[in-house]
């Protein structure tokens, strides 16, 4: 089931994929090899359509203590806003069978999309991911801001 959400900004550190080599998978393992410590961090990916092409993001939820420069991270800002938000569950199989632009095109068919914002992947959990798609409004009520 979807939902639609408003959603804060998020202040984040981040490192862009190589999506023509290693992809999503090595731009984390960069950005979690030069985090301290990962415990309780939020994951994110973003994903938005360049005149380049798709261009992705891993992130992670900046805090105080961090020093972007230190750890050579770009900093950047998740805008917030209304999104779709669609759970994803048991989502390393679903992407690792190619399935998540299939995912993201369903959605996008069901809504107004808002192109000037990236399609955010929220990391949850080992098994629980949220898909979160920009859109201009529903007729959904929303939840909760996060």
């Amino acid at each position: 089931m979807d939902t639609i959400v408003d959603r804060l900004p998020v202040e984040v550190l981040r490192v862009r994929a190589d999506l023509h080599g290693a992809g999503p998978k090595a731009a984390f393992d960069e950005l979690e090899s030069k985090i301290p410590s990962l415990r309780g961090r939020r994951f994110y990916g973003t994903v938005r359509m360049t005149s380049d092409g798709e261009e992705y993001h891993a992130c992670v939820e900046r805090v105080a203590t961090d020093d972007p420069t230190r750890l050579g991270l770009e900093t950047a800002v998740i805008p917030g806003g209304r999104y779709v938000r669609r759970k994803v569950f048991h989502w390393e199989e679903i992407v690792a069978a190619g399935k998540m632009p299939e995912l993201a095109d369903d959605l996008a068919r069901r809504n107004d999309v808002d192109p000037s914002r990236p399609t955010i992947e929220f990391y949850r959990s080992q098994t629980e991911l949220h898909v979160l798609l920009p859109v201009r409004g529903s007729g959904l009520e929303p939840s909760k801001p996060r």
